[in-house]
């Protein structure tokens, strides 16, 4: 569904040296970026601000033509065949909107069928089906301008679908959304995905939406692909602590860590219940003998790092990236 091979993209930076006197440089946004994705994934595509995304869904979508390499998706050119692709794909950008901001969200949804010549009887169908599954009954005749973030956002969702798409591209759809309107999203792209295997490419900040709906993620860095995989994986790249969490039957002082395991520390007590953050590599139940040598333990749980940790520590270089055994960097996770 999306193939890139060796993509760059240079912008040129102008920048005043002098009263009359310009300098002027180039910048790589995208830095030689090679990866695919198979039809009915869902990929994550993760990286610090600057780091490449936007460019790279840009290029993806026609928008922006690279400087060099190759980017086709669904087969096509995107920026040599812009129309014919946009038939094929939908794009949400959760800081934009692409409905008309003074229609009722039926009327925009109207003329987006229009633009994309969708026959009359496959639109009511497909309307239908999109109001049901994202709750648009309520605000289906209600002026775009007076919608919620959450109900625009699902809008804007129903105006990219009416199409029925092969792809669906994400850049920020859950921005800004309460706790409700986020699961509605979530549990609607995992519907989207599951039932009618639409492959979906995912750019976010929030991190809750990886756990939540992708198999594999992709994540740049200053151009470059950090890493392409999965979740776990992602976590035993990075040399990220785990948490160990114990609750006693009394409260009291912080326990005191086994000297035989090292690098354990008491990061948190509250009444009973002491979080300990422990290095991958400690025995977690060497710890958990110990303290029970001098309390009595009444519940323990270990969780691992928290995904944001994890990024943190590839954004810092903690653990260069590594392509699984057997394939190439950027090609199908495993």
């Amino acid at each position: 569904m999306i193939e890139v091979e060796d993509a760059v993209k240079t912008f040129t930076v102008r920048r005043r040296t002098g009263r009359l006197r310009r300098e002027r440089t180039e910048r790589r946004a995208v830095d030689g970026v090679s990866f695919t994705v198979a039809p009915g994934e869902f990929v994550g595509y993760l990286g610090p601000n600057g780091a490449g995304k936007s460019t790279t869904i840009k290029m993806l979508t026609g928008i922006l033509t690279p400087t060099s390499g190759r980017v086709r998706v669904a087969g096509l050119e995107p920026a040599r065949h812009r129309t014919a692709l946009a038939r094929r794909i939908g794009v949400v950008f959760g800081q934009r909107t692409t409905l008309w901001w003074d229609l009722p969200l039926r009327d925009s949804l109207t003329l987006i069928r229009h633009l994309y010549r969708v026959e009359a009887g496959a639109h009511r169908t497909r309307l239908a089906e999109l109001t049901a599954l994202l709750e648009l009954g309520p605000f289906l005749d209600t002026p775009v301008r007076q919608l919620s973030l959450g109900q625009r956002m699902r809008g804007d969702l129903a105006a990219a679908l009416l199409h029925d798409p092969e792809l669906l591209v994400l850049d920020e759809p859950t921005i800004g959304l309460d706790v409700v309107s986020k699961a509605t999203v979530r549990g609607f792209l995992e519907r989207l995905n599951a039932e009618r295997g639409t492959t979906v490419l995912l750019t976010t900040h929030d991190l809750g939406d990886i756990e939540r709906l992708c198999d594999r993620v992709l994540i740049i860095d200053h151009g470059r692909l950090a890493y392409d995989g999965g979740l776990a994986r992602l976590r035993a790249t990075v040399d990220a602590d785990r948490v160990l969490v114990v609750d006693l039957a009394r409260p009291g002082p912080p326990v005191t860590p086994p000297a035989s395991v090292p690098g354990v520390v008491v990061e948190r007590v509250a009444g009973p219940r002491q979080w300990l953050r422990l290095p991958r590599s400690a025995n977690a139940a060497a710890v958990v003998a110990a303290i029970a040598e001098h309390h009595e333990v009444v519940d323990i749980s270990l969780g691992e790092a928290d995904i944001e940790e994890v990024l943190a520590g590839l954004y810092r270089g903690d653990r260069p990236y590594e392509p699984a055994a057997g394939r190439p960097a950027g090609g199908p996770a495993t």
